[in-house]
């Protein structure tokens, strides 16, 4: 008897599931996207547009209308990318008994399965005369190769007699939708209409900063003058648009050990592959095809935008551009978040722009700097052009309010432009990092034409026969520029050497020791200092 008891209610559970009411959620009423970036993306590294590898966490407001007793709620219209696992439904009293992600979308495939054993209509045109004949038939397959009709003549294949033929279908399948569904079950004594709030975490999206940079001045003392006007560049991969949501992007570098990309298992929209009898004999089987392969399509015209607002050449894809809005900056823990003050269109497939920073007047110096003097190499004693290499031009700043900035300035790419009489014209595409308020800016804008060095130690003696005694160094340097330059003099590693140099302040930055120094204009300058190791 208790075994008997027991089989029953074993029967009862999955009975009591299968009898829920279903309920359609309504549509968003609110919605909100936070995109974070891919935390693995280094400095140089660009936003990948065919394969994004950040995510967002999405919040929607829905309402929905439950009956009395247990029901499962469905909200279509999730994000393809959604990562199911981490959703969190929010707003019910009875909260959640079960989460499931619908794995199949609408579509000819999941029509066929969805209707096996039930009646559809084939209906078929004689080419010679254009006239049609319909009967109902049965689908008797499933769309795993091949779709078999029970017609009053026996059992067909669908499209293997030749003659063209079409299958309507009276009904949609229950539990089928064009659209990514996300659903829950959930229980309510006494029913009722609730508003409740679905947030999850998606994969598919991303974002980067662009920059760009104006000069506007550059004197005699190397200072520098330029405006500074920056963007988000938001990218959602999905196939779903969020209309009218609260945009938030979040910077920084966050932890990440789940596989987002792996979890999200976008829903499938199956073909259906039929399958008929071979051209020909079972025996010699079907002949190969050859078609010569087809014309590629003409090439698109592209209209650009100003730099700042227009897709790169590589991409067919279109940005659209929110320029009368600037989103703010706040603190989130260790990260910033940048909020657009109004709603706005996320869209399916699509790339937007908004303004976050735009800084009239940055204060910067230029300086050029001589990269790290080896000790391993003697000083030529010819005066050789081919010996010497041209330095790095770098624009230096501070990120603070006295130098025009004093906001975070998250990872991404400048363009750099400097007036001319034809107009502002590009002077170089920079990668910046992730540069904190208080954080010293430095960027290398290119080589220099008019500065070139040569260093290296001064005579022939190996640099581990000087042990304990110093080492004599020299940088020489030519300026072929009508005014004097700030030069900074790369000395070497902190780590293991003593450095000495007269009259000069020895500085320190990422642990390589370094002088800045005056070159005259049009002249060739000697540096000297001394150097030696510390590990004796």
């Amino acid at each position: 008897m208790v075994a008997l008891l027991t089989l029953a209610l074993g029967f009862a559970a999955p009975a009591a599931a299968q009898d829920r009411a279903t309920v359609d959620a309504s549509a968003p009423t609110q919605q909100a996207v936070t995109i974070y970036r891919d935390p693995n993306r280094a400095p140089g590294d660009r936003l990948d547009r065919d394969n994004p590898q950040g995510f967002a966490m999405i919040s929607e407001v829905r309402t929905v209308t439950l009956p009395p007793g247990e029901s499962r709620i469905r909200f279509t219209g999730v994000a393809e990318g959604m990562v199911a696992v981490s959703a969190i439904v929010t707003g019910l009293p009875g909260g959640t008994i079960e989460k499931n992600r619908n794995a199949d979308l609408l579509s000819p495939a999941a029509l066929v399965d969805g209707t096996l054993g039930n009646r559809v209509r084939i209906t078929r045109t004689n080419p010679g005369t254009g006239a049609q004949t319909s009967e109902s038939a049965i689908v008797r397959t499933r769309a795993d190769g091949g779709l078999v009709l029970q017609t009053s003549e026996g059992f067909e294949p669908v499209r293997c007699s030749g003659l063209p033929e079409s299958v309507a279908f009276e009904r949609v399948p229950a539990g089928l939708s064009s659209e990514p569904v996300f659903s829950i079950d959930t229980r309510d004594a006494s029913g009722g209409t609730y508003t409740v709030t679905l947030s999850y975490l998606a994969w598919g999206f991303d974002w980067e900063a662009n920059y760009v940079a104006t000069l506007s001045e550059a004197g005699a003392r190397d200072n520098a003058r330029l405006r500074l006007v920056s963007w988000l560049t938001l990218l959602n991969d999905n196939g779903q648009s969020f209309e009218n949501a609260d945009l938030m992007a979040v910077a920084g570098t966050i932890n990440v050990e789940s596989d987002y990309e792996g979890l999200a298992e976008p829903p499938r929209a199956r073909p259906l592959r039929l399958t008929c009898y071979p051209i020909g004999s079972t025996a010699r089987g079907s002949p190969e095809a050859s078609f010569n392969p087809p014309a590629p399509p003409p090439a698109r015209m592209v209209m650009y935008a100003p730099v700042a607002m227009r897709a790169r050449a590589e991409s067919d894809e279109e940005i659209v551009v929110t320029a009368s809005m600037i989103a703010s900056e706040e603190d989130l823990g260790d990260l910033k978040l940048y909020r657009v003050p109004e709603p706005v269109t996320v869209s399916a497939k699509g790339l937007k722009q908004v303004a976050f920073l735009d800084r009239p007047e940055v204060k910067g110096r230029i300086v050029y700097r001589a990269d790290q003097c080896a000790p391993w190499t003697p000083l030529p004693d010819n005066n050789d052009q081919a010996d010497f290499t041209p330095v790095m031009l770098m624009l230096v700043t501070k990120n603070d309010e006295a130098h025009g900035l004093g906001a975070a300035l998250p990872l991404g790419n400048m363009a750099l432009f400097e007036p001319s009489p034809a107009g502002d014209l590009l002077v170089n595409e920079l990668d910046l990092r992730d540069y904190a308020v208080g954080q010293d800016v430095e960027l290398d804008i290119g080589r220099s034409p008019e500065v070139f060095t040569q260093c290296a130690r001064l005579g022939a003696a190996e640099p581990d026969t000087y042990g304990a005694r110093w080492m004599p160094m020299r940088a020489r340097v030519t300026n072929a520029n009508l005014h004097s330059v700030t030069l900074r003099i790369m000395l070497g590693e902190e780590a293991g050497w003593d450095y000495r140099f007269a009259r000069q302040r020895l500085r320190t930055k990422n642990g390589v020791r370094y002088v800045e120094v005056q070159v005259p204009a049009n002249s060739t300058t000697d540096f000297d200092w001394q150097m030696r190791s510390t590990l004796r």
